[in-house]
């Protein structure tokens, strides 16, 4: 204050400019930061939103009350929806939380009361495994993984997902396969010893008997004088029984191993084999192949051999045929093998029974040469199986 009782501020004013310019630099500095910040931010969800947007497998991002966020393009497409339409959904529209809790491999504990348990964060997604729905009605099985992060004070979630349908399609067809493999193991061993048993059964009660006959014959021959009515009578009755001892020794062989496939070949095989069947059953049958078409090896003719046999053996015994038609040629280097009848035919679900082992010996010989199989209808009524097998490179024309 001066003399005249007046303050003085002229002083002071300097020290407020100063202050004011210091302020404003300060402000514009944090709000430089502030924007660039802003810029980074926007640029991190862009770069987010880009990577969803573009990735591979199916990426949902929801925030605590599990309301979806972002989902890609690829998630959309494996609901069978839209991504506008996933965005701002519930996730409970596409997985269900009762599909969730009833899960096997631990899902409630996976996805927790709320839906999300991050304590399972970094398991093996294999350990997820839940049910999805897709628009159309259709559940269909889903594996996925969870991450977390902190933006702007709230907790994001990103569960990326895997339809894994074929991989459960194949698993159990590889059960049903191997529920086959066992029950057909059981089956063989089962026929084996029948088999065993009914060998010993003939060898016994047929070629046994006849040679302790021969034996009582010979005893008694042997007190007969020479050249005499009864040694002569038992020379005739044991000519006899060798005779019928050769024949049922033959019989029990080629019950064994086909003797024609020894002495002619598969053609002649095939022949005598539909001779017998015909003759045995009644049914017409035709064969139809070339015989220079059909000199294999031993493996490719007893495999072929067998699965025809096992074929007129089920239409046999099944089909209520009257006439069957049997047709094998070469196409390139591979054998084509067509076997059809008109009998009553074979529903779908009976050629994947277990206990259907003639259909399941036939699919593992021509499997363990490497063919192909289908069994069908014949066009009207009957069967049709069709089974393409590669021939080896000596079996193959010049």
């Amino acid at each position: 204050m001066n003399k005249t009782g007046k303050f003085r501020m002229l002083p002071a004013l300097p020290l407020v400019a100063a202050a004011l310019v210091l302020a404003s630099r300060l402000y514009y500095r944090l709000a430089r930061r502030l924007r660039r910040a802003g810029k980074r931010a926007e640029a991190e969800q862009r770069c987010g939103r880009s990577i969803i947007h573009n990735a591979s497998d199916a990426i949902i991002s929801t925030d605590e009350a599990q309301t979806i966020l972002q989902a890609s393009p690829s998630a959309a497409a494996m609901f069978g929806t839209t991504v506008q339409a996933m965005e701002g959904a519930s996730l409970d529209q596409f997985i269900p939380r009762e599909q969730r809790i009833s899960a096997e491999q631990g899902a409630a504990t996976y996805f927790g009361a709320t839906g999300i348990h991050l304590s399972m964060k970094g398991r093996r997604a294999a350990d997820y495994t839940v049910t999805g729905l897709k628009a159309s009605g259709e559940l269909f099985p889903l594996e996925g993984s969870i991450s977390s992060q902190d933006e702007a004070g709230r907790q994001i979630y990103t569960v990326i997902l895997r339809d894994v349908t074929e991989r459960k399609q194949v698993q159990r067809q590889l059960e049903h396969s191997h529920t086959q493999l066992r029950e057909l193991s059981a089956a063989l061993q089962t026929i084996r010893e029948e088999e065993r048993t009914h060998i010993a059964r003939e060898l016994h009660d047929d070629l046994g008997q006849l040679l302790a006959t021969l034996r009582v014959d010979l005893n008694l021959l042997q007190q007969q004088p020479p050249d005499s009515a009864g040694a002569r009578k038992l020379q005739h009755s044991m000519d006899s029984l060798l005779v019928t001892a050769i024949t049922s020794l033959r019989r029990i062989a080629s019950n064994l191993r086909p003797r024609a496939l020894d002495e002619g070949g598969l053609y002649f095989a095939l022949q005598t084999l539909r001779q017998e069947f015909v003759d045995r059953h009644g049914i017409d049958c035709q064969l139809h192949a070339d015989e220079q078409e059909l000199t294999l090896d031993d493996a490719y003719s007893t495999a072929i051999f067998r699965i025809i046999q096992e074929a007129l053996t089920n239409i046999a015994r099944h089909a209520e045929a009257r006439r069957v038609q049997l047709d094998l040629h070469r196409i390139d280097s591979s054998l084509l093998i067509t076997i059809e009848d008109d009998g009553r035919g074979i529903a779908e679900g009976d050629m994947d029974k277990t206990t259907s082992f003639g259909l399941i010996g036939m699919r593992e010989r021509v499997w363990a040469i490497h063919g192909d199989i289908s069994i069908g209808s014949g066009g009207g009524r009957g069967t049709r199986i069709t089974i393409r097998m590669p021939l080896p490179p000596q079996a193959t024309p010049a």
